[in-house]
This record gives structure tokens, sequence and C-alpha cells, in this order.
């Protein structure tokens, strides 16, 4: 049983996001009360160099811990000062690098109190993992545990003799951390070093109570048959007498809807694995977002002893089937519940100081999910259980694994650091490899553990880790590397880590060599991510800010502490020699935001185009990293502060749904479906403009997309006579209903040169840069923009080409801002990074947290605008369930809806939602519908405004799952005052779950 399963009757644990609530056990009777875990709600620290006083002491009630700082139940120590006000802002400037790390050379002491009732014959346990870098525990002046190792070690302390009724105390002595010499965790080239390297306690500290027999791992057993209609479950639980007496003990409990109940006799201090098999009949299956809904199941678990509840466990589970092999490739291929995925990710990074923040976190996976995203992969630092919660129920895979470059690799890392394993290693290691198998089994977002990273375990280490996976029921797949290794029972990981880590050319990407578009790449990227204008002032002093621009081979503390990573010189002379030499920091954060965009769309469109390839595919990469735990000019998606750039929206752009993309190794068009359903009757235009709007070249094609990953040309871009050298490229796709997809490019007649025969493991070097420089005097183009907040939170910002020539507005961005124009983050945007010729209006709805004042929007070759709401009147907003409905119902099974509830379509044609509307002024008028589709399969609609279709078919396609939603925007001619907007089915399908329809 997993301590999350521990604490969720606990109300400050209760989970919302992404509109839902983790739902509480009931409570027990009186005559049935359930002893209760409590987590230690938090501890004062002090360095063992401050106080003379003994674990005795301290850990003794009524301990005055004079001068001591004030730390939450899960801290480190240098997290704590930092709260506490000792040192300034880490993530700004060289502040970090200011705090002496010989405060933290010495163990510190972690003290807390913790409260009983006055029951009697129950048994008391402290219960944690976390520890780091290992230590000593006292409680009520005893000491209970010495030299205790491991991070992820698993701790169970039995101290029933020492607590009393009311406030009993513990201690911690925490020894300072290494990762090069423990096996903890450890931040390698990712971020500078923490001061104190992590020393604390990273996890809550459980005070766990029972009665004579305790229930310990609970977990779900999951076998799913290939049909998908049958699942074999078995339903595991150690019961614990932990009493002097035999005892009959009733273990019941129920597995979703189906109960389940057996009476054992354990001996004084017996332990048992009490089985339950069961079947589940037409399961509701769990799969990744993007590919189905996200089911979960409840197990709960309860022991009794004549009569009186002694223990229960509570958790989720969900049913699912992962595997994995070799393809005839050599290369790792997974396939969810039967079908083959494509695993796009990125590298999850912690915050650096391991401070948890559910509301953090929680915005970081939506921002995964709106990129489009699937995976995220955690390289060591395995986070809080409540991550792996939101995981699950937003369908976003997890990549486990432990860490490279430290103690964990030491064995066989082949010179890099990391200490050599000693005998007392082994015992630890795996101990943390059964702790975090127990923890993590029965998440279905879980798919896979990698137990090396840039190395393979040897022999006794791979035996070792396999041994604990075995014996806690480990089910899904386990890979001996996240490079091209193996291991000697695993065998090949079937997976490359061939770099690059730094910058090279979009076309790179299409080459299936090194970290090309083949196989399954664990961990590449173009390096630099330099974050917008906003967060680098946040971030970096003036003069750093001056450097950053002005002297392009500096070294940036806010890069790496490795020699390799410490400046930017690689893609800085790659932005000069290809968009010209920076004027201003504007000038050059606005062009890293090109080359950013550029670049990252690259890789995920090179990786998608050739997932069905017949030869030598690509199966997975994972970004690195998706994101940030400090103010990093590198390694991200996104930053720290949640801003985003050219990396974020080039990868939202490249992982679309249904996508049109331009190959930079054959200059192909093509068309990548990657819903389970074909995609016919879609017409693909392409068109080649030079910089002032001028046309050069424009094609019509007419396609199907193959489903699951399938892809289909269009037509190859021929060469072009008098094409001046830098040049847009606009691909449009469309179907029946409108506009599905715009990528625009910005291309060169002069190609990046690469010289594949110099590469070194972090890049490969570029000889010759494609002329981009011609955009520095691309033509001013007017735009306009209007901006309207219906409610706290949302907002709608209509933008147009107002120019009456042929130039374009070009990378247009937008930013929802305070009344001093400070960006309002998070926010997550319909679409962004926009491009528009004249005479075109894109609508964008954007959803955010805080107070916002209005929007602004800044381009490439426009003007910044800010305007604040309500500019051109709000836009209003109409309930579904208010509106006439037809085949339809209104329910409220799903959550994430605004209002009273949502209608349901029966499924079947003809049903509608028919909305009353009024119009301000007559005139084109965007209308959202705000929608949920948990099937795969397309629930088409007709539009209508005043009994005449506007858009037909309209596509509602998958969004993942029925809490997730989604808004699919018609623009029509409203007339002035009242006007009727009707939303039909047109399929047997019926239509999907709607909202609600916003009108302006």
């Amino acid at each position: 049983m997993r301590p999350r399963t521990l604490l969720r009757s606990l109300a400050a644990l209760a989970l919302t996001f992404a509109g839902l609530t983790a739902v509480p056990v009931a409570p027990a009777s009186a005559s049935q009360a359930v002893p209760q875990a409590i987590a230690l709600p938090g501890y004062k620290i002090q360095s063992s160099s401050i106080t003379p006083d003994s674990g005795a002491a301290i850990s003794s009630p009524g301990y005055a811990a004079p001068g001591w700082y004030a730390a939450g139940p899960r801290s480190t120590v240098f997290a704590a000062l930092v709260a506490d006000g000792v040192y300034p802002d880490p993530f700004y400037s060289t502040n970090m690098k200011n705090v002496p790390a010989s405060d933290f050379t010495v163990p510190w002491w972690f003290r807390s109190d913790f409260t009983v009732g006055p029951e009697t014959g129950l048994s008391t346990f402290l219960d944690f993992t976390g520890l780091i870098s290992g230590g000593d525990v006292w409680v009520n002046g005893t000491q209970v545990a010495a030299g205790l190792a491991g991070a992820y070690t698993r701790h169970e302390i039995d101290v029933t003799s020492l607590v009393h009724p009311g406030t009993n105390s513990v201690a911690f002595k925490v020894n300072p951390n290494d990762p090069n010499k423990q096996l903890t965790i450890g931040w390698i080239d990712w971020v500078q070093n923490p001061p104190d390297r992590n020393m604390g306690i990273f996890r809550d500290v459980l005070v766990r109570r029972s009665g004579s027999v305790a229930l310990r791992d609970a977990h779900v057993v999951t076998s799913l048959n290939g049909a998908l209609n049958r699942a074999d479950l078995t339903v595991k639980v150690d019961a614990r007498n932990d009493s002097a007496s035999p005892v009959t003990a009733k273990i019941a409990g129920t597995a979703g809807s189906q109960r389940f109940s057996q009476t054992v006799r354990l001996a004084a201090h017996e332990t048992k694995t009490v089985s339950f098999p069961l079947t589940v009949k037409h399961p509701r299956i769990w799969w990744p977002y993007g590919m189905g809904g996200q089911p979960l199941y409840d197990l709960d678990v309860t022991s009794t002893v004549k009569g009186a509840v002694t223990d229960s466990s509570s958790s989720t589970y969900g049913i699912r089937s992962v595997t994995s092999s070799l393809d005839a490739s050599g290369h790792r291929l997974y396939k969810i519940n039967g079908r083959p995925i494509l695993i796009r990710g990125g590298g999850w990074s912690s915050d650096i100081f391991l401070r948890w923040d559910t509301t953090y976190v929680q915005d970081k996976l939506k921002y995964v999910r709106d990129m489009g995203l699937n995976t995220i992969r955690l390289e060591g630092h395995l986070e809080s259980d409540e991550l792996f919660d939101m995981a699950d129920r937003m369908g976003i895979l997890v990549m486990a694994g432990w860490e490279c470059c430290d103690k964990w690799e030491g064995q066989t890392n082949g010179g890099e650091s990391g200490d050599p394993w000693t005998a007392a290693d082994y015992p630890i290691a795996k101990a943390s490899m059964a702790a975090e198998a127990a923890r993590l089994r029965d998440h279905p977002s879980v798919f896979t553990f990698l137990i090396g990273s840039d190395f393979a375990p040897n022999a006794t280490q791979e035996a070792d880790y396999l041994s604990a996976l075995d014996a806690a029921d480990w089910k899904t797949p386990v890979v001996a590397a996240a490079s091209d290794n193996s291991s000697p029972q695993l065998g090949d990981s079937g997976m490359k880590m061939e770099g690059p880590y730094d910058w090279i050319p979009p076309n790179y990407w299409y080459d299936k060599r090194l970290g090309g578009a083949a196989g399954f790449a664990s961990e590449v990227s173009a390096g630099p991510d330099i974050p917008t204008v906003d967060s680098l002032k946040r971030m970096l002093s003036p003069s750093e800010q001056d450097t950053l621009w002005q002297n392009l081979t500096a070294p940036q503390y806010h890069r790496s502490p490795s020699r390799t990573f410490d400046d930017l010189t690689l893609f800085n002379n790659a932005l000069v020699g290809r968009y010209g030499a920076p004027s201003s920091l504007d000038d050059y954060v606005r062009k890293a935001q090109l080359a950013q965009y550029e670049n990252v769309r690259a890789q995920f469109e090179a990786f998608g185009r050739n997932f069905t390839d017949a030869s030598d595919p690509s199966t997975g990469v994972i970004y690195w990293m998706l994101n940030s735990g400090w103010s990093s000019l590198h390694w991200q998606l996104f930053d720290t502060y949640l801003d985003q750039g050219g990396a974020y929206w080039g990868t939202r752009k490249a992982t679309a749904p249904l996508h049109v993309q331009y190959s930079y190794d054959d200059k192909s068009v093509v068309v990548v479906n990657s819903t389970h359903t074909p995609a016919a009757g879609l017409t693909v235009k392409t068109d080649v403009f030079a910089l002032d709007g001028t046309s050069e070249y424009s094609n019509t094609a007419t396609v199907t997309a193959p489903a699951d990953g399938g892809r289909v040309t269009a037509v190859t871009v021929p060469a072009i006579s008098g094409l001046p050298s830098t040049y847009l490229l606009r691909l449009t796709l469309s179907d029946g209903s409108g506009e599905i997809d715009r990528n625009v490019y910005w291309l060169s007649t002069s190609s990046d040169t690469l010289d594949y025969d110099d590469s070194d493991w972090y890049y490969t070097p570029t000889t010759s840069y494609a002329n981009l420089t011609g955009l520095t005097s691309m033509p001013q183009a007017p735009i306009s923009v209007t901006a309207a907040s219906a409610s706290a939170g949302t907002a709608t910002v209509t933008v147009k080409n107002t120019g009456t020539g042929k130039v374009p507005a070009f990378y247009l961005d937008a930013h929802v801002v305070d009344a001093s124009g400070t960006p309002v983050l998070p926010a997550q945007w319909s679409d962004n990074a926009i491009s528009l010729w004249p005479g075109e209006s894109k609508t964008l709805t954007v959803t955010y947290r805080g107070s916002a004042a209005g929007v602004r929007v800044s381009g490439w070759n426009t003007s910044t605008q800010t305007v604040t709401f309500g500019g051109t009147g709000p836009s209003k907003v109409y309930q579904a369930e208010d509106a006439r409905l037809s085949k339809a119902g209104v329910l409220t099974d799903h959550t994430g809806y605004t209002g009273s509830g949502f209608v349901d379509y029966d499924n079947r044609a003809k049903g509608y939602v028919e909305w009353t509307v009024d119009a301000a002024a007559a005139g084109s008028t965007p209308l959202t519908v705000r929608y949920a589709n948990g099937t795969t399969a397309n629930h088409p609609m007709d539009i209508s405004v005043n009994g005449k279709v506007v858009a037909s078919k309209v596509a509602f396609n998958g969004t993942g799952g029925w809490d997730t939603w989604a808004d699919r925007v018609v623009t029509a001619k409203l007339r002035a005052g009242k006007n009727t907007v009707r939303a039909t089915a047109t399929s047997g399908r019926g239509g999907p779950n709607v909202d609600k329809i916003t009108v302006g």
C-alpha cells in the first residue's frame, strides 16, 4: 500500500485539477472507527554546529528549539531557509552562488511534534521514505533508528512502546548529501547545484496507527485480454498481526463494484498475503490522453477482528495493458492496450529545492497536454504520490527510472562521476527498487521503468532490481537503460542517447542517424531555450541582460555548471549566422524565439512523420527537457515562471492530432494523422511567398490521411526560379467545415550544412547556415486587436491584419497581462504564435489564473499593441443546459463543465442544442462551442444561424476523455438583436457533450 493511500481520507490532501476532484473515503461510523494515518505537520530545523543538544533532548516533548527555523512537512534545509527569508530569491542573478556551501557540510536537525488520542490497544509506526541523505531518528527521547540510508528506501519503525496520549516528539538528524557517494538525488548538469545538495526530508513522514491486524501493500494485479472486453484481477494485501496472540481477521473490501471477503487466521506477529481473484467483463479501459478516456477504479480494503475495524486501505487503479518489444529495426516500441503509440514527451524536472506545490505541478501537467505531448520522463527525482495521481487522471504517461552520472551508475559508468559501489550499496538499491515498485505499480500512467540511464546495470544490480520488481508484482515493461546498452537478462534497451544536447539546425532531425528521427531517442534537443524578455528580467540583473546579447560567448550562470554547457556559443553563432547579429535584448530574444520554434517543431514533426515508416521507423522521442526546476537558459519547453515562448508553440504546432507539415529533407508536404480514425476529404493548400507577400508558388491537393500515425504526401515543393534567399511557406489543411491546421515556415534557398564526421556526443557541427537574415527587413504589417473577458479567467482576443497590400503579419504572439503589463500566468491559448495575411483575422480564446487587465500582442513585423478588456463589448456566454434541446439531455456525471451541467446528445443523428443569443450589432462573430468527446471518433455537427446552415459537418474530434473539454470556433454573420444558433448532430454517433457557447 503506497503511502498516498493512507492519506486519501484527509481533507488537506484533496486534489483538484483539470476540473476533477479526488473523492474522499466515506468516514466510518463511530462504532467502526478506522485508525488514521497522519503526516507530520512540519518541522523546526537547525544546524548541528549551532545546537549542542543531543537527540534525546531534542526529541523530548516541550523542547523549546530556540532560534530554530520553520520548515514544511516536505522540505530541504535550503528550501526552508529561503522560505524563512534567510537568503534572497535564489532564482535571481547569482544570489544562490553567494550562499556558503560550508553551512551544509554538517548534519541538520529536523524536529516535529505529533498528537495521538487516548485509544488503547493500538500500534503506532513511523513510516517514511525521502530522507536525504540518510540519518538517525529519535522519538520521545529514545533513539529508534541509526544509519538509515537511501533517498528512496522505505522505513517503518515500531514506536508503540514510546508514544503516549497527547503530544509526542520526533527528531531526525539528517546527514549531508553527496550524490556521488550515496544512492540519493543529484542534478548533474541540468541546473546549478543547490547549496545544501537537497539535504532534508522531501516526502511525508507518516504516523500510522492500527489495531491488532494491520494492512500493508494493498494492490491490484491486472491482466487484460486482447479484445479489451475482459480483465482478470487479483487483489492482494498483506495482513499483519501486530499482537502477541493469535487472531482471526476478516479481510474484506471492494474493487470497483465487486466485493470480496476472506477470513484469515494469523499467529502472533505473523504476516500473510491475502489474494482475491476477480473478473471484470467489459471493463472501462484506461487510455493515454488523446487515445481515449481515463477511468479509474477504487480499491478499498478493511480488516476487522471481532467486529472491530483494525485498519483500512483506500487507493485507485486503472485497467490497461502495456507491452514493449524491439521492432524489426531493433527499436524499443511500446503498445498501450494493443495499439502502437509514438511516445512524445519531455524530461521532467522537479523544483531544484524539491519543494512540492500541488497547483504548480498541476499547471505544468496541463501544459504537457496543451502541447500535445503524451509522456514525461523522470530520470530519478521520483516525485511525490500526487504527481502520479494527477497523471492517472490526466492521461499522461510516466516513464520512470534511475538517474545517471552519480552513485546510481558508479559501478558501470565508464569513468563518469559516481563512486564505485561497495557491498553495502546493493541492498540499499534493491530496497529502493522495492519501495518505488510498490508505490508506483497501481498507477496506470506509469508505463515503464528504466533501471539504467546512460549505462545499464551489471548482472548483480540487474538481478536485484528484477527480483524486487517481481516481488512487488510489477507488470509493466522494464528496460535496461535509456541509452543503447544492454543487461544480461533484459538484453538490448532498444533506445538511443546519441544527442544532440546543444544547437543543431532543423534539418538535422530528418537524417536517420545519431539523434535524428529513427528509433527511440530518450533525451534529445537543440539545447538552449531562451525565455521571454518578461522572464529574463525576473531572473537576470540589468548587467546580465546586457551580457546575454552583447557578449555572445560569455559564460552564463543560468545555463549549467558543466564546462560543456556553461555558455551559449553554439546557439549564438547560429543565431547570428542565420538571423543576423542582435541589436538589443528585445531583438536577441525575438530571434531566439523564432530559432527555438522552428527547431523544436522540426524535431517533433520529423519523429511524427517517420512513425509508420516500413524500415527504421521512429518510435519515441523525449525532448531534453520539458521544464526547468530553476530559472534557466536551456533545456525547457516553458520556463520556471510558466511563460511560453517559441519552443512551447513549436511543440504545440507539431503535435496537432491532424497536422500538415513540411519535410526539410525532401521538401514534401505531408499530412500526419495521429487519431484512430482515417481522415478523408482533406484539402492541403501549399503557398510559397516572398517576404513582401508576393506569391511564388501555389498548389492545392485533396488527400486521405490514414489513422494511427499514418501519413500521406500532398505535394513536393518544386524548385522555384527567382525565389528570394529568405521566403515563407504557408501550409493550410481544411475539410468541409473549414481550416483545421495552418503551419507557416520561414526558409532559405541556402541550407544548413552539417558535418557528421566531426560529431561530438552533444552536437554535430554546422559548417554553413541557412540565410534567414531577410526577415530583418521584412515590410511592416498593420494589425488591429480587440479583447473581451466574459468572466474572470477567460478572454477572447481577435487579431486582424488590416493591411490592404500583400504583406503578412508574421509570428504574432499574445500574452494576457495585468495592469502593469506583466504576463498573467499560467495561460492556455486556443492558438498562438500565428501569422495572418492581409484581411485575415483570428479569434483566440485563453484561460488563465490571476487578475488580468487586457492582452498584449506583439509580432515580428508589427507594432506591439496592448488592449484592455471590453473595448468592443464583452463576449456573452450561453449555457447548453439552458438551451432548447432535441434528442439530448442534461447530465452532470463528468467533471470540468461550467454552469449547472452539460448536454449529452443521444447516439443518433439530428439531435440538437439551440440557443437564443444576442448581438449588439450585425456582422461576423465568432461562435465558440465548448465540448468534450471521450471517444476517438469524430462527432460532426452542422452549425446553423437563424435557420441557415453556416458551417456543415464541423468536426468535433476526440478530446482525450469525457472530463476533458476543448473549444471549436465557427465564425458566422449575426444580425443585430436576437439570433438562434443551433448545433445539430449529423451522424449516428450523435453529437459530443456540449457545455456552452460563447458569442463574440
